[in-house]
């Protein structure tokens, strides 16, 4: 078995979060940096994304030049971006086995930054029955095929989804030169901005049948149909040989999973303190591996938050374990999900349901640390919900839970 090869800063993941962190990193100094990828092009999910919607207000960016900007600024500091490298698993509690074009390889760190993204299930995992057609795609597989390599996708598409995302596949279609024949959702009504569902479906043409489920996948060869169900039983097929599952994102995981780091019930991803830290010494995690959905931005701010981390530990600084930090239903979810006082990353949060006017309210053992009204007059499942850190000097260190509710 070959010798460990050993490195500052491992970095498994070359997307937004991923190449921030190392770009911070490398600036600060730190000698070796060096950033994986299993893809052959680092920069996650936005190299894809022909569409605008990154970058900032006074410089915006389509997805390939916002992931160009950050691979840019990561190199010219001084990491190493490696792609096609896959970290298989654990070898130690800050080493990894690889494999890649050099063949395999353990590689050693002093600190490692999970950047491992988030997928979409795919249609097996949503347990949909059926042939195995060719013709079915997630939005990834979709955008890649379209922008990536220009390959052709078919002539009729149903997408499955109503939200934001599904609404991006649909585009994708289009460009493709295929038809949108209808997009479903089983819920009453789309997760995204009303201007832009009426926008699609009334001077593009395209349908939203809500309420529905689609229950099965018909063809041989290429997809010929699926079947749908509204929620009164009507049934129907809808003819196409092409189907987009959208949405559903899961955090890519499993690398969390197998070095036995401590998983968040609500993001199912790595559970973190306010450095980012996980449950392991020296292993961060940044980015959709902690919240699947929210923006590059986001998880990029985050990378370049647990740059600062990785910088403190490599100093020598002690670490603190802080407080469990629970979001309440309707709450589904909070990142960080421990508190230490002192911290200063915002809170990301998502609500499961529709709320009008919220306030969040922080407690620690019955004790109100901070009440927070929003300013936007309702918060959607779909959308983000954030919380401010200035309220974490009063947390108890030795005290209980920290309790984020709704009132």
């Amino acid at each position: 078995m070959s010798a460990t090869r050993e490195v500052d800063v491992l970095v498994v993941g070359a997307g937004p979060a991923g190449l921030a962190a190392a770009a911070r990193l490398a600036a600060a100094g730190v000698g070796r940096v060096e950033v994986l990828d299993r893809e052959q092009e680092a920069g996650g999910v936005p190299r894809h994304c022909a569409h605008g919607g990154y970058g900032t207000l006074l410089h915006p960016l389509t997805g390939p030049a916002y992931a160009r900007l950050l691979i840019t600024a990561a190199e010219r500091a001084g990491a190493v971006v490696r792609t096609g490298v896959t970290a298989l698993d654990w070898a130690g509690p800050l080493a990894l086995h690889t494999v890649g074009p050099r063949g395999p390889e353990t590689i050693g760190a002093r600190a490692v930054v999970l950047a491992t993204g988030a997928r979409e299930r795919p249609r097996a995992a949503r347990l949909v029955p059926g042939t195995r057609p060719a013709g079915v795609y997630t939005t990834g597989e979709l955008q890649q095929a379209v922008h990536l390599y220009g390959q052709r996708i078919g002539s009729r598409a149903v997408v499955v989804g109503a939200e934001d995302v599904s609404y991006a596949a649909a585009d994708t279609v289009r460009t493709a030169g295929a038809a949108v024949v209808a997009m479903t959702t089983d819920l009453p009504r789309a997760r995204t901005a009303p201007a832009r569902a009426l926008d699609t479906r009334l001077r593009r043409g395209i349908p939203l049948l809500t309420g529905t489920t689609v229950t099965e996948l018909v063809g041989h060869g290429r997809l010929s149909g699926v079947r749908v169900r509204h929620h009164d039983g009507r049934t129907a097929t809808l003819p196409c040989d092409t189907v987009v599952f959208t949405g559903d994102f899961v955090p890519d995981h499993e690398l969390a999973r197998r070095g036995g780091l401590t998983l968040d019930a609500g993001t199912r991803g790595p559970a973190v303190d306010g450095s980012l830290h996980t449950s392991r010494p020296g292993v961060f995690a940044v980015g959709s591996v902690l919240h699947a959905v929210e923006s590059a931005a986001t998880a990029a701010r985050e990378g370049a938050h647990a740059a600062g981390a990785v910088l403190e530990r490599l100093a020598g600084a002690e670490r603190h374990e802080g407080v469990p930090l629970i979001a309440e239903p309707p709450l589904c979810r909070i990142v960080p999900n421990r508190v230490t006082p002192g911290d200063r990353l915002p809170y990301v949060l998502r609500t499961a349901t529709p709320l009008t006017r919220p306030v969040l309210r922080v407690t620690q053992n019955g004790r109100l640390l901070h009440r927070e009204r929003r300013w936007t007059p309702t918060a959607l499942p779909n959308r983000t919900l954030t919380l401010t850190a200035g309220w974490t000097g009063r947390v108890d260190p030795k005290g209980g839970p920290v309790r984020v509710t709704i009132s």
